[in-house]
């Protein structure tokens, strides 16, 4: 005597929606989706230029408490949907048709991807590209869509303790600064990464000459700054503009002669 195999439903019409069923532990989810799936985008930069690279998407919704899952196959269809590279207005769309539908009040979607620069050396002119981490962050809540931009700026920093205490020379090091703004207008990511570089000890180039190492190595020892001092002098230029509603200011210096960072932040709603 052989045992029945009982069949699967082959037809989608046929198959059972897990995630939709009922969930009776009455514990909404705030957060659930993808993380770290790659798209192509491109986003165009002040120059006129469009660049085209590939950015890692992190895609969320909230789950109200009597859903037992969200419907994954979803984020990456919406991706797909938007034609082969998605641009920053796409991506603003993709919030409102992410949560209608998956059938929430809130979503949140991350675009992190690398932009490019092209810079010219100080002293020799001569241009180079250098690569900027920049994060678009949109959330939808309540119908309304906001939006932040998140940028991390390398820079160098010159310690003013040590060049007021030691007769030859300072110990500098590269920082990250990282600066998110939630603004009511629109602004050029160059913009907030002139607003970073100019308030550093000296802005990094991805190619220099002999001319161009000595200009920036004398900029940063005149120019000397704390932690606390590049976090300072950012804010009080942010202050000033009045498309930028909100801010965060984050800066880690990698300590020369230290195995640890030094790292301040200042957070204002404005």
């Amino acid at each position: 005597m052989t045992d029945t195999i009982e069949a699967k439903p082959t037809k989608a019409s046929d198959m059972v929606d897990v995630q939709s069923s009922h969930d009776n532990r009455a514990i909404h989810i705030d957060k659930v989706g993808i993380k770290d799936i790659r798209h192509p985008i491109q986003v165009k930069d002040r120059s006129g230029h469009i660049q085209h690279t590939v950015a890692n998407f992190n895609m969320y919704v909230d789950l109200p408490h009597d859903f037992k899952g969200t419907h994954m196959s979803r984020f990456v269809e919406i991706l797909n949907n938007h034609d082969w590279e998605i641009t920053v207005e796409s991506f603003k769309v993709m919030l409102t048709e992410m949560t209608n539908r998956l059938d929430s009040e809130c979503g949140h979607i991350e675009m992190t991807f690398h932009y490019f620069v092209n810079k010219a050396a100080p002293a020799s002119g001569v241009e180079s590209l250098l690569d900027y981490e920049v994060t678009l962050m949109g959330e939808r809540r309540n119908h309304t869509n906001t939006m932040n931009v998140k940028v991390v700026v390398p820079v160098t920093s010159l310690c003013p303790c040590s060049k007021k205490i030691s007769d030859r020379g300072a110990h500098n090091q590269r920082s990250h600064v990282t600066i998110t703004v939630k603004t009511q207008q629109f602004v050029w990511i160059e913009e907030l990464i002139d607003i970073v570089e100019l308030q550093a000890s000296s802005e990094l180039y991805g190619l220099l000459k002999r001319p161009d190492e000595k200009v920036v190595t004398e900029r940063a020892y005149d120019n000397p700054k704390f932690v606390e001092d590049m976090v300072r002098d950012i804010a009080a230029q942010l202050n000033k503009d009045d498309r930028i509603m909100s801010y965060t200011v984050e800066s880690e210096n990698f300590e020369s002669i230290h195995n640890h960072s030094a790292y301040a932040l200042i957070q204002k709603d404005k």
